[in-house]
């Protein structure tokens, strides 16, 4: 693509859902961001993570599918595409990630938005430079540093530390996001925590930085937080959710998930470009994704428990409860094409 060549958006009206529309009723927005998930494998296995990753994950991202799915959300949202790199953790798989930014700079797909990392990797300050000048050079825009109690029980505060001071340093402070600065200056030895003193770590988490409860989060966090009867829960759809998603996440395989809704494939990018992907997805379907559209998770419930599901008395909100039911029907073997892959789901 020629550099500073304006390349237009797709219109709304270019989605099949969006066609049959009246003028007043809500569009499903077009997606602008797409987080490229290098890898399911990271150095840690957080408690809140969205999508089940640690150290016993793997997949690694194609350099082609990364480039395909760059080229397709520049075709579909033009110059206001937005990518950001992530996992996993994408620096243990430093190479591959430096050969994708390169071939997206010789393709002239623009600058990187955001690449995200736990700072593991930061052990001097001349690795540090090395791996920020270069991907400074390959044009990443913004570095996010992921600092809370989850990620420090498996990273030492002093390399994040590290990495933020000569990150800042080197690339000035409107170019490094901490998330969450917070636990930077004042974070305890979380490693070392008695396991009453730790969950109430994360409960404060909690309360200062709400997270969606799916994953691994739908787990030993959710259950901390459950306060919800189904029936409560049952007068929550995911209209919006789906209809509102400003973008997808793509795992190292090509799935495609909308939002943070992770294990619920509605597409794949080695199948059909991402810009084709959106222009087709219809989520008002005879589908599990329609079910949800129109009843949210209580839409799968009948169906799993006739299949043997026992419901818990209270979840923490709606997405404990389609994580739950999405787990269970996933080990029975239902709706393959939607629910995975196998890393989502434990």
């Amino acid at each position: 693509m020629a550099a500073g060549k304006v390349i237009p958006m797709a219109e709304l009206t270019d989605n099949i859902y969006n066609q049959n529309l009246a003028r007043h009723e809500p569009k499903m927005k077009l997606w602008r961001s797409a987080g490229l998930m290098l890898t399911y494998k990271c150095n840690c296995a957080c408690e809140f993570c969205y999508y089940h990753c640690g150290p016993d994950k793997g997949g690694l991202m194609a350099v082609e599918t990364a480039i395909a799915a760059w080229t397709s959300l520049k075709t579909l949202a033009g110059d206001a595409a937005n990518i950001h790199l992530t996992g996993g953790e994408p620096f243990l798989y430093w190479d591959r990630l430096i050969e994708i930014l390169e071939r997206a700079s010789h393709e002239r797909l623009g600058k990187v938005d955001l690449i995200e990392t736990n700072g593991f990797w930061a052990t001097d300050d001349k690795v540090i430079h090395k791996c920020l000048s270069q991907l400074d050079r390959l044009g990443m825009h913004r570095l996010k540093i992921s600092v809370d109690p989850f990620h420090l029980k498996y990273v030492d505060i002093s390399l994040v530390r590290r990495l933020a001071r000569v990150a800042i340093e080197m690339l000035g402070p409107e170019r490094v996001q901490v998330r969450w600065r917070k636990y930077l200056e004042e974070a305890q030895d979380i490693p070392t925590l008695p396991s009453e003193q730790l969950e109430q770590q994360y409960i404060n988490s909690l309360n200062d930085y709400p997270c969606r409860f799916t994953g691994r989060a739908a787990g030993r966090l959710a259950a901390l937080r459950a306060s919800q009867t189904t029936e409560e829960i049952a007068t929550k759809n995911c209209r919006t959710d789906f209809l509102g998603a400003k973008g997808v996440h793509i795992d190292p395989f090509g799935n495609v998930f909308s939002s943070t809704c992770s294990g619920i494939i509605i597409g794949n990018i080695t199948q059909k470009p991402l810009d084709k992907i959106w222009r087709n997805f219809n989520p008002n379907s005879d589908s599990l994704i329609g079910r949800l559209f129109h009843s949210g998770p209580a839409g799968l419930l009948e169906q799993a428990k006739t299949l043997g599901y026992k419901q818990s008395e209270k979840y923490a909100g709606k997405c404990h409860l389609c994580t739950s039911v999405r787990q269970y029907l996933f080990e029975k073997g239902v709706e393959q094409e939607v629910l995975g892959p196998e890393e989502c789901y434990g």
